[in-house]
């Protein structure tokens, strides 16, 4: 007797919904901000957006703006906290603007150069391949709340391009992006959709 076939891994890549800072723009790595109210709705926004599909596993970063977002998305309860999903570690450009940034440091880009004290883009590289690694031994539906440049970083990573690929992927809050196989090969990994939000789209099939 043949067991039932496992269903094809789609991972689901959430990002926060809106703080403070994600709404200026400061670089928010490691400080654990919390959702301002209009990203408390965003969060919200997700929950029947969502509610159709059958998570096998659910994992979020565990700084707080993932783990809210989780909660008020209807999955905390079933949540499981993976260090790897933290956001990128800006190190001394924690809380800053890259305007600011390219005044003292000229073509400065977060994904070529990354942060002094921080984590580099080798080092993120690195943590994402780890995860894609993991992830890619999964089958069936899994959500990751997690943050935007560590999504920028699965996204690329997830389909074997460079890593300073991820300065070209725009990551909204409280967005939805889904990591895949081709339909009639699944030996090629693809983005079967990117940046989507409950506004844009009646749901992901």
């Amino acid at each position: 007797m043949t067991g039932t076939p496992l269903a094809p891994l789609r991972l689901y890549v959430i990002r926060h919904g809106e703080t403070e800072w994600s709404l200026t723009g400061q670089h928010t790595g490691r400080t654990d901000i919390p959702l301002t109210a209009h990203g408390r709705d965003e969060a919200r926004a997700l929950k029947p957006w969502l509610a159709h599909i059958r998570f096998d596993r659910v994992l979020m970063s565990p700084l707080q703006r993932a783990r809210d977002t989780a909660d008020l998305a209807g999955f905390g309860s079933i949540a499981t906290v993976e260090p790897d999903l933290a956001e990128w570690n800006y190190g001394d450009y924690e809380g800053r603007l890259s305007v600011d940034i390219r005044r003292e440091r000229p073509g400065w880009s977060m994904f070529k150069d990354g942060c002094p004290n921080g984590e580099s883009p080798s080092d993120l590289s690195a943590r994402a391949d780890r995860l894609v690694e993991r992830l890619s031994r999964l089958s069936g539906h899994v959500a990751l709340f997690s943050h935007g440049e560590i999504g920028r970083a699965l996204g690329v990573r997830w389909i074997g391009l460079p890593f300073i690929a991820g300065e070209h992927l725009s990551f909204s809050t409280a967005s939805l992006s889904i990591l895949t196989f081709k339909s009639d090969d699944h030996d090629v990994r693809v983005i079967e959709t990117w940046n989507a939000g409950p506004a844009l789209s009646a749901g992901p099939a």
